[in-house]
């Protein structure tokens, strides 16, 4: 008996969902390792990179290294983004607040950005006004969802 012969196009299919599925089966192994954070939640280990690249920002204008500054803004600007499933999970969570969130991240890396132009110029009262922004902007941001999100993501996987 003859091996079956399949259509090209049907050949084409059934290539693109074996790949389909063997990526998207790599994706959810990538994204149960990445949301195993330390403390189980990524959005908190990010929370907490930022919380330190704060604080190198905070001692190079201090010292106005604004190499430093210039250097460090950008993580800021473009912080690590939560494994898939648990970004899902925070959207989720927020419903109708999710567009607030997003424009609070919006504005904090629109704060990063010109803070990180700032320092290659060496303006050293443009970044002092540029972090006085991204203070404010990562402030209004804690102060409405820091709480509701501890008080509901506490302890789960």
């Amino acid at each position: 008996m003859r091996p079956r012969r399949f259509p090209r196009t049907t050949l084409t299919v059934m290539t693109a969902v074996t790949a389909a599925a063997l990526l998207g089966a790599a994706s959810w192994a990538a994204v149960a390792g990445a949301a195993r954070a330390p403390d189980g939640s990524a959005l908190r280990t990010i929370m907490r990179e930022m919380g330190r690249d704060m604080q190198v920002v905070t001692d190079g204008i201090a010292r106005e290294d604004w190499a430093l500054v210039a250097k460090t803004a950008p993580r800021l600007a473009d912080h690590r983004q939560p494994p898939l499933a648990e970004k899902m999970r925070v959207l989720g969570f927020l419903g109708n607040d999710a567009g607030a969130f997003r424009q609070h991240d919006a504005r904090t890396k629109q704060a990063a950005q010109a803070l990180g132009q700032a320092a290659q110029r060496r303006d050293g009262e443009a970044v002092i006004a540029s972090f006085a922004t991204l203070q404010r902007s990562c402030l209004a941001c804690h102060q409405r969802f820091r709480q509701p999100f501890v008080e509901h993501f506490r302890g789960q996987p």
